[in-house]
């Protein structure tokens, strides 16, 4: 059974997707359909509590795009608990995105290129004996 997200936090991100910034919509362009060294990403992606720009959830990355407003602090605090949760943070700028969109894909590039696949659970207590609960 699939686990369920937040309805709200689901309705946010949908809305998220159909009106994207410039700048998210540039990066999408090159990330889209397994683009980027055949890694899969999904945009406006939940990872509870957040709603996370651009994840790669086979390996576990994250891309953020921030504008000028975003709060470090805030972002610091933020990235250190998605690595708890076993995910790797990219943030990029605007400018970044704009200026040097070859860098910046061949950081993301280089980055999951260098992270191991994650762990798929396919039951939270496999039995040892190979049969359902």
């Amino acid at each position: 059974m699939a686990l369920r997200i937040n309805a709200r936090l689901g309705q946010y991100a949908r809305d998220m997707r159909r009106e994207p910034t410039d700048y998210e919509r540039r990066l999408w362009s090159a990330l889209r359909a397994s683009q980027l060294g055949g890694f899969k990403f999904r945009r406006q992606a939940v990872v509870e509590p957040y709603i996370c720009d651009f994840l790669c959830p086979s390996i576990g990355l994250i891309v953020e795009v921030d504008d000028d407003r975003h709060d470090p602090i805030k972002d610091r605090d933020r990235d250190f608990d998605l690595a708890h949760q076993g995910y790797l943070v990219l943030r990029f700028s605007n400018a970044d995105v704009r200026d040097n969109m070859e860098g910046v894909l061949s950081v993301i590039l280089d980055r999951a290129n260098a992270l191991p696949p994650r762990q798929k659970i396919t039951h939270p207590n496999p039995s040892l004996s190979g049969e359902g609960l």
